[in-house]
Parts: C-alpha cells; structure tokens; sequence
C-alpha cells in the first residue's frame, strides 16, 4: 500500500468536436450537430477525471491503462474506464473526497446538464453529488474552445485514506 497521506491529481483533456459523432460529457449525451473525436466516447469531463484520479495514484495517464490502439476500447463508455480507476483507487487504500472540474465549451450551453453530469461522476466515484464540482464555461471567441473546434475539461481530485473501511 501507498503512503497514508491524502492525495492530489490534476487532470486536462481535449478533444476536437467532429460531425457524425455523438457529443457525451460528463456521461451525459448531450444533442448538439457535432461530437467530440476520439477512439472511445471521448467523454473529455470524464478523462479529465480519470486521468487526475491516476494522478493521484502517481500511476500515469489514462492513455497508458486504456490504449487509443486497442480495438477493445473503439467507441466504449469512459465511465467504464472511471469505474475500473475508482476500483484501484480503493485497492490502494484511498477513497475520493472531492472532485472539482471545468468543462470549456462555446457551444452547446451546458448549465442544464451538470447536474447529471454531477450525479453520473458521483455515482461512478462512490460519493455523495455534494463530493463532485462540475462548472461549465465558454471560451468567448478565444483558443479552439471559443472559436467552437474543441471542448477541454479540467479536474482536480483529492483522494484520502480509507480509515476503517474495508479495502
């Protein structure tokens, strides 16, 4: 087992918005003319997630678990990947205590979607929705996110032992 002491993990992901592909953040499928490109849902909130949780874990990046290149993983729910994190985060002796997140996105307007977006993370992680932040922004004209090519999310996670639970 790993040092006693709480974690943190930060994570960043972005991924392009492409036609022909549906837009999921946050677990949530979300109707909007384009969707996010990648090898599984590229559900960004969720990598960002996933990859500050492993942060945390001092265990890499979610690409080192979860290949682009592995067929297994075409079109596959992250929320898969999150549980399956989760899953090591309490082998390791660690619980989640707080997820706070940033979704950047020009379009659609994602205010009405955060509070599932909330109580899919809580859910995947273990935790009460009052555990998991999740705040919507735009880019307002500027980088890829504002002049609507891409959506970025970033997390922090804080992850503290699991004092009397069970492992």
């Amino acid at each position: 087992m790993q040092g006693r002491d709480p974690r943190i993990g930060q994570g960043v992901d972005r991924h392009r918005l492409v036609s022909g592909r549906p837009l999921v953040l946050g677990g949530v499928r979300i109707e909007h003319p384009r969707g996010l490109a990648g090898h599984s849902d590229a559900d960004a909130l969720v990598h960002a997630v996933c990859d500050a949780l492993l942060g945390a874990l001092a265990r890499g990046d979610l690409g080192q678990h979860f290949a682009d290149t592995d067929p297994a993983h075409r079109d596959r729910d992250s929320r898969e990947f999150l549980r399956q994190i989760i899953e090591t985060v309490h082998e390791e002796g660690y619980r989640v205590a707080h997820v706070d997140s940033t979704v950047m996105a020009e379009a659609p307007r994602l205010a009405p979607h955060v509070p599932a977006m909330r109580a899919h993370l809580a859910a995947d992680c273990r935790v009460e929705t009052s555990a998991i932040s999740v705040k919507a922004t735009r880019g307002e004209g500027v980088g890829p996110e504002g002049r609507g090519e891409a959506i970025t999310a970033y997390a922090v996670v804080l992850l503290v032992p699991r004092e009397g639970e069970p492992r």
